[in-house]
């Protein structure tokens, strides 16, 4: 009966016992559902939070990132390289830093009011604060976009279509610009100049040089608000050489072009 008594109270013992580490577990787990980020584990880049994750940039080497539509991206280019590659080649016979492409977010068909949103994702922002150069081609779908189809017959815009939509789109390039430098306030801002891929046609030439013309000079003040900003103008390779410098699309420049571009890029970056 003693043996059997002592067996008895070891059991409940133990059943005491489990039942305070159950206990003490649950009220673990609870905390970590009410609070988190208080465990020891909890890691914030591993969770997600790009935007203040990037470190800083360093200043032994030049890091390039790329904004904007299809120039940022190189259509046109049989090579693919763009002026985005081509300027980071510029870049690697000139300076005795070694140059490195953080990310092209370059994208077909990109306007100002698609880009303007993409500045709040925290991977545009990791991104852009990876870099201490950052290229931006924007515009030219705002502007161009009821002309592309020159041969559907389509009326082509007047210039005063042409003058309405940089009124519009000058304005959301201000808020583009504004929030590029918010985001990494150290990086030197390259925006690209527009040139008109149409001054070879006679009912598109006066409209389309009057409105570039117009858009650019907007450009120059906006960036030039900030010091470390610059306007890389584009329109005189163009004059004159749309056959020249051209892709076969008669929209987007064609290796020669993007080389002329990304070697006036390459002059300004310091």
């Amino acid at each position: 009966m003693k043996s059997s008594s002592g067996l008895w109270r070891t059991i409940a013992g133990l059943s005491t016992a489990a039942t305070l580490l159950l206990l003490v577990g649950f009220v673990y787990a609870l905390k970590d559902v009410m609070a988190p980020g208080s465990g020891a584990l909890w890691n914030p880049v591993s969770s997600g939070d790009l935007s203040k994750a990037a470190p800083k940039t360093s200043s032994k080497q030049i890091n390039v990132a790329t904004l904007g539509d299809s120039l940022a991206k190189g259509t046109g280019d049989d090579t693919g390289q763009g002026f985005v590659r081509r300027t980071i080649a510029e870049l690697q016979k000139n300076q005795k830093l070694p140059v490195n492409l953080v990310n092209n977010l370059g994208v077909n068909g990109m306007t100002t009011k698609g880009l303007l949103p993409t500045l709040d994702e925290p991977g545009v922002q990791y991104v852009l604060r990876n870099a201490n150069v950052i290229l931006l081609s924007i515009g030219g779908n705002d502007l161009f976009q009821g002309a592309q189809n020159v041969s559907s017959g389509k009326p082509l815009p007047t210039y005063k279509e042409l003058s309405a939509e940089v009124d519009k789109a000058s304005i959301r390039l201000k808020r583009i610009v504004d929030a590029i430098h918010q985001i990494n306030p150290a990086a030197q801002l390259v925006y690209v100049g527009l040139y008109n891929p149409f001054n070879d046609l006679p009912e598109m030439r006066v409209p389309g040089n009057q409105a570039v013309t117009e858009w650019n000079l907007k450009a120059s003040e906006i960036v030039n608000a900030y010091e470390n900003a610059r306007v890389v103008s584009t329109f005189d390779l163009f004059v004159g050489n749309t056959q020249k410098y051209l892709s076969d699309d008669h929209f987007h420049p064609n290796g020669d072009g993007y080389q002329h571009i990304a070697e006036r890029i390459a002059q300004g970056i310091e």
